[in-house]
């Protein structure tokens, strides 16, 4: 009798641990799908005061982007990370009308890339875009910050109005660099509307 009990015992126990084993990948699944990172990520006006992101995601984060493609691997996309509140408070009245929007964000990001280095082969510039590549490279650099940042819960708005003067003065940025953006970083305050798209023929031919 003994040894029938232990031996159900031990069944049970093994069949116990096949379920949990089972029930492991369904806990992962709650990460979002690209689809989901795509279709749920918007630009936040107004943020949730409440919750802060510390300097390890911020890096994190910021890893994502060297991941982007950039002409000929040039990597020429700085980042500039204001995360104390000093930082923040002056990078807040560097972004003219949205300064009230952002004020709640706990991180601000200046985005940045270095001139004369996308769109160029040895000093010379390869077509008519020059520099603009850099612009371009700083793109999808930013591209992958802001849905990476969505894959991890945050928020992003991403800003042009801004003082780059001012930005340089604050952060040291050499005169090498353009100034490209401000990137406010935190978690939404109330669930935005989904912005009207145009139709997908009036942006594609097919030839």
């Amino acid at each position: 009798m003994d040894k029938k009990i232990l031996t159900g015992a031990a069944i049970a126990l093994i069949m116990l641990a096949g379920c949990n084993s089972n029930s492991q990948p369904a806990a992962s699944s709650s990460s979002p799908s690209f689809d989901e990172v795509l279709t749920s990520r918007r630009s936040i006006r107004a943020y949730d005061a409440t919750k802060k992101i510390s300097e390890a995601e911020v890096r994190e984060l910021l890893l994502a982007t060297q991941e982007a493609p950039s002409w000929a691997n040039q990597q020429p996309t700085k980042y500039y990370v204001a995360i104390s509140e000093e930082k923040v408070k002056a990078v807040q009245d560097m972004v003219g009308g949205n300064k009230e929007r952002i004020k709640d964000a706990p991180v601000l990001i200046v985005s940045t890339f270095e001139r004369g280095k996308s769109g160029f082969f040895q000093g010379n510039q390869t077509n008519e875009i020059g520099d603009g590549w850099g612009a371009y490279d700083n793109g999808l650099s930013n591209c992958y910050l802001v849905l990476k940042a969505r894959a991890m819960g945050f928020d992003t708005l991403i800003m042009g109005m801004r003082d780059a003067d001012a930005l340089r003065a604050l952060f040291s940025i050499p005169e090498s660099e353009s100034v490209m953006a401000v990137i406010s970083l935190g978690y939404r305050a109330q669930e935005p509307k989904q912005p009207q798209h145009r139709p997908l023929d009036d942006i594609v031919k097919f030839f």
